[in-house]
């Protein structure tokens, strides 16, 4: 029994951020009933370059497992209609659309209240649903851009840049996801719901966390380190091996003292000039060249099984060495779901959930509108209903 079972969600949502957080109602065992525009659905169903038959893609695979699709125009009287019956069966209501939409759409708690009292109503989007930026399109690399990420990331004689997956969407999703499974929550204690918003550029600016308080009250701005380097501590960047190179974080004075044993320098804490952490940042261009004369003597792999428990550290692997990582396929973080095109199964990467020690399963997501006549005959619609649905495009 998954703990969202029984929970309904209707979810007005496309591309990232919002099929990312609904992912992680489904895979709790929520009954998420996707909406797509008919003819076309989800605009990643053509996102490239890796496609699964007509109208699916690797990229949609990815961000809509155990899903179902409802094929509706929301613009047509007769959508909204199919619609407001809908949302009588649900717990919520989601969206990731312009921050404009939602009330054009008739998606707030404002329009829905009269029907289910208790119905929550999420709305993510770029910016919010107030303000002078509403209407504005957004995406995550943007608030990479605004939030102040792209100018700490790289190297500091380096351009800004971007980190390597679209980290701002991700977050918002999950943020997205606590927050309507907590609203849910309070509305199954009070009986009412509410409007819930996340935007992209609220979570890009939370997640600045303790470099902001930095900057708020004493002024300082981070700038970019070395080798991807700690703001504040030293060791903890990247170094060098024979034949790769490794991150070492030496948070804790503990986990520094092993690493000068490890590396053959047990001497080297009592150095005046690596004594105390604000020392070791102050030298960091002397002591890291200590450091790299003795990593490069060994392997990474030699290291690793070295430094194994004694010190916080990890390779730098590719994508596609961390994929085929023997410890990720041990410890079941890549999953194979059926899916008609791919006789021998797709793969995917898994949940990051255990129920009682067993990790969360997925689902091919739907193919489009796959579940429409499922869901309207539940709903009370005969097949003429249906029927003229479908032939005047409202389905």
């Amino acid at each position: 029994m998954l703990p969202l079972n029984g929970i309904r969600i209707i979810s007005i949502e496309q591309y990232g951020a919002g099929p990312f957080a609904s992912l992680y109602l489904a895979d709790m065992g929520a009954e998420v009933i996707k909406i797509e525009t008919p003819g076309s659905g989800d605009n990643s169903r053509q996102s490239g370059p890796y496609f699964l038959g007509e109208n699916d893609s690797h990229f949609f695979q990815t961000f809509n497992r155990s899903k179902k699709s409802l094929s509706l125009n929301l613009k047509a009287d007769d959508g909204q209609s199919i619609l407001r019956e809908l949302v009588r069966t649900a717990d919520a209501v989601m969206n990731n659309l312009r921050g404009d939409k939602p009330s054009e759409l008739g998606l707030t708690y404002e329009a829905l209240s009269d029907i289910k009292q208790s119905i929550i109503c999420l709305h993510l989007s770029g910016y919010g649903r107030l303000g002078p930026r509403a209407a504005r399109p957004a995406y995550d690399y943007l608030m990479q851009a605004e939030a102040g990420f792209m100018s700490v990331t790289g190297e500091p004689d380096g351009p800004a840049s971007r980190t390597g997956f679209s980290i701002i969407d991700y977050l918002s999703g999950i943020t997205a996801a606590f927050s309507v499974t907590a609203a849910m929550l309070g509305a199954a204690r009070s009986g009412k719901g509410c409007d819930v918003d996340v935007s992209l550029y609220d979570v890009a600016m939370h997640q600045l966390t303790y470099p902001a308080a930095w900057y708020l009250n004493e002024g300082t701005s981070i700038k970019r380190r070395p080798r991807s380097g700690h703001p504040a501590v030293v060791p903890c960047e990247i170094i060098p091996t024979a034949d790769g190179q490794i991150f070492i974080m030496c948070i804790l004075p503990k986990f520094w003292e092993e690493l000068c044993k490890e590396a053959g320098l047990p001497e080297l804490p009592e150095n005046p000039k690596f004594k105390t952490p604000s020392l070791r940042y102050q030298n960091r261009e002397a002591l890291m060249k200590i450091l790299d004369s003795a990593f490069l003597e060994g392997s990474t792999n030699e290291w690793m099984l070295r430094l194994a428990g004694k010190v916080p550290a990890a390779p730098i692997l590719s994508l596609g060495e961390a994929l085929d990582n023997p410890y990720a396929r041990e410890t079941g973080v890549i999953e194979t779901i059926d899916h008609p095109q791919k006789p021998e199964g797709f793969a995917v990467v898994a949940s990051p959930i255990r129920l009682d020690g067993l990790r969360l399963k997925g689902r091919t997501a739907p193919s489009l509108g796959e579940n429409t006549d499922e869901i309207l005959i539940q709903l009370g619609y005969d097949t003429e209903a249906i029927r003229k649905f479908r032939a005047g495009g409202i389905i």
